[in-house]
């Protein structure tokens, strides 16, 4: 009698490396410089050192060299090159790879890397061939226009770098082989292939053992639900089809 095994969510990062993520391959974070205190009116030049592939990740790294002496690695915009100068700050002219606050860029330039709070050394637009477009400048901060077709307000002191992620088109290239896309996978440190649950046995999934493949009971777990049980749709809010409202319905 098989009394049940840990599931897969429980079992990443333990064992063999088929639960655990090649991270020492990886070479660095894509991280702005820190801000010390508050940011000096002025920019700091530097440049650009190497461009190196980051295993996993599918955009390149640039490796850039300031001269007051620190060194990060950031997501490389289409178009650098090594040797190539660069500014960080706020006066730093709007050219592509300089990386400066949205506050003073013009309106309809293309950015990426952007943070989401100054000094948190960026967040949003950062995979490949990706970019944002700052729409307009408000009192309450930097409208802009994500990838996704959406809006959003960021503070004018969030940090951005001038133009587009390379790497565009990278996705177009489909997978001729299930062993390219699961090199892929493991240099991102995900399981592949990904089973469903309702495909198990009982031993190893809470949805197995079904002959109908169907659950009999509800698939919504709450955010605190111990680890063997949190799986499904996880503190969701709402499940199965949404209503229409009816016109003159409030």
């Amino acid at each position: 009698m098989d009394l049940g095994k840990k599931i897969l969510v429980q079992r990443r990062g333990r064992g063999p490396p088929t639960f655990r993520a090649a991270t020492h391959r990886r070479v660095a974070p894509a991280r702005y410089p820190v801000l010390t205190g508050v940011e000096p009116l002025s920019a700091v030049e530097g440049v650009i050192k190497e461009i190196i592939h980051d295993p996993g990740r599918g955009a390149p790294l640039a490796s850039v060299a300031l001269k007051s002496g620190e060194a990060y690695h950031m997501v490389a915009p289409e178009g650098v090159s090594v040797g190539q100068k660069i500014s960080v700050g706020t006066t730093a002219p709007v050219a592509i790879g300089n990386v400066t606050p949205l506050g003073r860029i013009p309106e309809g330039t293309l950015v990426c890397s952007i943070e989401l709070s100054p000094g948190d050394g960026g967040k949003l637009v950062r995979s490949s061939g990706s970019y944002a477009t700052v729409v307009a400048h408000t009192p309450k901060g930097t409208i802009l226009k994500l990838p996704s077709g959406k809006s959003a307000c960021i503070s004018d002191l969030c940090r951005a770098t001038i133009g587009v992620i390379a790497g565009a088109g990278r996705p177009d290239k489909p997978f001729l082989k299930a062993g390219e896309r699961y090199h892929l996978m493991t240099a991102k440190g995900h399981k592949y292939p990904r089973v469903r649950g309702v495909a198990m046995i009982a031993a190893y999934h809470p949805y197995g053992g079904g002959r109908h493949h169907q659950l009999p009971y509800p698939s919504t777990v709450s955010r605190g639900a111990p680890p063997g049980r949190k799986v499904g749709l996880i503190a969701a809010r709402q499940s199965g089809r949404a209503k229409k409202k009816r016109a003159g319905v409030q």
